[in-house]
Order: C-alpha cells, then structure tokens, then sequence
C-alpha cells in the first residue's frame, strides 16, 4: 500500500515507522532537521515495547513528491490542518483514503472542507511517542491502537483495507461504527490529561496524587462529557472514573502533549482542546469553569514561547 504520512512527528513518525518496517511504500512528510536527518540516516524509532529500530523511509516537504497515494495519515498539529490539506492535493486520488489522527473532534470535517469530504474517513490513535531528535521518535507509552470508522457508521472495503495495512505493521486496530462516540472520549480524555499536565506542569501521577489538582483533572473531563452529551453525542456514562482507573495504574509520568508543546516553546493546541470544550459549552448553555481555567491560564502562550 502507496502510504503518505502527512505530520510525521510523534505520531506520524512512530505510525509511520511501523508501517514501513513492515513492507509498506511509506513516504514521509516532515520539515526542517527532522526531514534532514530521515534523509541522512533513515527514520529511528525507540521504544520499550517494540524494541528500537531504523527504517529506510522516504522523506520530502512535498507531499505530491511520491505521487498519489492509497492512505494519506494525516498527522499534522490540529492549527495546520486547512493548510495542510491544501498541500496535499497532489497526493489525492481519486481512491485515496484520508486517516486522520489528531486531537480534537472535527478534523475529519475540516479536512473535508478543503479536500472535499468523500475521501476522508473518521480516525483517533492513543499512543504517547514524541520527537526526540531530529530523525528520532521516542515511543513512550500508550496502548498503541487506532481507531478508524466511516463517518455514517458504514461498513465498508476501505475501511477493511485500511484496517488490513494498520494490522500488518503489528498495529491494534479497532473498528468503530460509532467513531464520532470514539472521538470524544478520547476528546474527554486529552483534555483532562493534556489541560492539567500543561497547566501544573506536572505528569499525571503527581496530578493525581495532590487532591485538588485531581479534582480539577475530574472536572474538567466531567464537563467536557457534559457538553458532548448536550452537543447530540451519545457518550456513554462514567468516562472520567474509566480514564482515573486507568492513570492510576499507568505510568505516572506520562504527560500529555500540551505539555511537550509548552516545554518546547512550540504552539499549542489549545483552541482545539480546552478552548473548544469553551466555546461549545457557552453554545449549549454547559458551564464549564474548570475548562475555562486551564484555557484562560494556557492562551498566552498558544502561539509558542514568543508569545508569552
């Protein structure tokens, strides 16, 4: 399968790793001294539960470079997405398959926007991997799974293609009927997890350990929830606990990517997060103070360490 892999950073680049370890025609589109050191060196990923490993990728800026492609990953950070799609016109065919896995809820239908919405198909990854140098992914926690669907709940060839090609690279991958469900619990859960370990700079266990911080970490998924129910989505009941359950008996230092963005000094996805989780609650008439909280301490530096 002829892969484009629009983002290749943490996800993209761990993702993408794997698929070109096992056999697929994989080109990867980064930038800059990552883009670079691919081209040198081929793509390094580290992880201890694969096992580190070095694949020859193809690497460009350009994502037409490779012609069209069967899958496009798109990867990119949620404020690149128009930009991006609009780049990648010259690697969409007419059968290509747009996966996106980013955070938020409405990648799909922004993609759509600009590429025109019969190629793009519903997607999220749970998976903490990170750049850790040029060249370098770092895969550090999570369960490693993608979630794909047709947007109408559909089951379709495509899908099973793409699930096909995930599966052969060793990926897990689950098929969801109701993706737009999928979609926000884990937008209930990056918003908990990436607001909280941003905004107190801490990793989960200590967030959790200190009784008020993880009463914020509650109630800022406690209301996300609130407002995807009120939003039409039919999220089911106990998410929150489900997620403390599970960072409970995670590795306390997982962070989110909030947190990696603001320690770099890179933008940050907060208009797509918190932010989002802000606006809709004032649209539906959902209070959502513990979100406005992390937003409102987080805004200034949204557009990396400059604006701050």
């Amino acid at each position: 399968m002829r892969v484009t892999v629009m983002g290749s950073g943490g996800t993209g680049g761990y993702f993408g790793g794997l698929l070109a370890r096992a056999g697929e025609d994989v080109t990867l589109v980064a930038r800059g001294a990552h883009l670079a050191a691919i081209r040198a060196k081929g793509l390094t990923v580290k992880s201890r539960l694969r096992g580190d490993f070095t694949v020859p990728a193809r690497a460009t800026d350009d994502p037409g470079e490779a012609g069209s492609a069967d899958l496009v990953l798109f990867c990119v950070k949620a404020y690149d997405t128009e930009g991006a799609a609009e780049r990648l016109r010259p690697a969409v065919g007419p059968d290509t398959v747009i996966l996106p896995v980013q955070n938020g809820i409405d990648s799909a239908e922004r993609i759509g926007r600009v590429l025109g919405p019969g190629g793009v198909i519903g997607g999220l990854a749970a998976v903490s991997s990170v750049v850790a140098a040029p060249g370098v992914i770092e895969h550090r926690a999570g369960p490693d799974i993608i979630q794909l669907g047709e947007l109408d709940g559909r089951a379709t060839p495509r899908v099973e293609r793409v699930a096909e090609a995930l599966r052969r690279a060793g990926i897990t991958v689950q098929l969801r009927p109701d993706i737009r469900v999928a979609l926000w619990e884990k937008f209930v859960l990056i918003c908990g997890l990436s607001g909280l370990t941003a905004l107190t700079r801490l990793p989960i266990g200590a967030v959790l350990a200190c009784p008020e911080t993880r009463s914020l970490y509650r109630q800022t998924m406690d209301e996300t929830h609130a407002v995807g129910r009120s939003a039409g989505v039919a999220l089911p009941d106990g998410i929150t606990e489900r997620t403390l359950k599970f960072f409970e008996g995670s590795d306390p230092a997982i962070r989110g990517s909030l947190y990696y963005d603001l320690a770099a000094g890179r933008r940050l996805e907060i208009e797509t997060l918190n932010g989002t989780v802000v606006r809709l609650g004032r649209e539906h008439g959902v209070p959502t103070p513990a979100n406005f909280a992390v937003y409102a301490a987080l805004k200034p530096y949204a557009g990396g360490a400059t604006s701050a």
